[in-house]
C-alpha cells in the first residue's frame, strides 16, 4: 500500500505513522516555571542528537506547559522511563488543569537535581540536567508554522542510579526502559545483541 500526507488515505483504522517510527524512547520531561510550579510529562518524540556536547530534545504537539515553563527559566530534567514507573509515567499524561501536580498525581516524589532547578522523579534510573539551547517552532516543507515546537536541550548533568552501574557500563537491560510504539502499545528493553562495527 502506499498513501500521502495531504489526503492520509491509507483507509486503516488508526494512522500507522507512531507505529512504523518505534520504538521510540521516552522523554518523561520535569520542568519548573519561573514562580515555581512544577510540571511533569512523558514526550515520545524524544532522541539525543549530539555526545560531545550531549544534546537531547523533544517535540511537543501544541505549546503545553512544558515547553512554556522551558521558555521561562531555560531548564528541564529528562527522566528515564522504566518499566517499574510505567504506571505512573502513563498518569503524568494525563491532562490536569494547571497548577495541579502531576508528581501528586501519579504518587511521584521529587528529588531535588545538582545543577538544574527542577527536579527529577525520585527513584528514576538515570536523570539528564538540561540547560535549554533553543525552541524551534515546526514547518512544513512549504514554510507554514505549526503549533508544534522542538526542545533541544544541552546536558549538563547525568545522574545515575548506581545500582545500574555493572562492570563500569550502565546497565540497560537491568533498569528496563520503556519506549512508545503505535496505538497504545508500548515496548520495554530487557535484551540487548551485541555487533561490532567494521572499521
Amino acid at each position: 500500500m502506499f498513501y500521502d500526507t495531504v489526503s492520509y488515505a491509507h483507509g486503516l483504522p488508526h494512522d500507522p505513522l507512531k507505529a512504523i517510527v518505534a520504538p521510540r524512547p521516552i522523554g518523561w520531561i520535569s520542568a519548573m516555571s519561573a514562580d515555581g510550579a512544577v510540571n511533569l510529562s512523558p514526550y515520545s518524540f524524544f532522541n539525543a542528537f549530539s555526545t560531545r556536547p550531549p544534546i537531547v530534545g523533544f517535540s511537543s504537539e501544541g505549546l503545553k506547559d512544558a515547553v512554556a515553563f522551558i521558555s521561562e527559566t531555560k531548564e528541564f530534567v529528562c527522566n528515564l522511563a522504566t518499566w517499574d514507573l510505567r504506571h505512573e509515567m502513563n498518569a503524568t499524561s494525563a491532562t490536569l488543569p494547571r497548577g495541579e501536580s502531576e508528581f501528586a498525581h501519579a504518587g511521584l516524589e521529587q528529588e531535588a537535581s545538582r545543577l538544574v532547578r527542577p527536579p527529577r522523579v525520585k527513584g528514576v534510573a538515570a536523570a539528564l540536567e538540561c540547560r535549554l539551547s533553543e525552541i524551534v517552532k515546526l514547518k512544513t516543507s512549504t514554510g507554514e508554522e505549526l503549533d508544534r515546537w522542538l526542545v533541544l536541550g544541552h546536558v549538563v548533568g547525568v545522574y545515575i542510579d548506581e545500582r545500574f552501574i555493572r562492570n563500569g557500563l550502565f546497565d540497560i537491560t537491568a533498569a528496563q526502559p520503556i519506549a512508545r510504539c503505535g496505538y497504545h502499545d508500548y515496548a520495554v528493553v530487557n535484551e540487548v545483541f551485541s555487533i561490532v562495527r567494521p572499521q
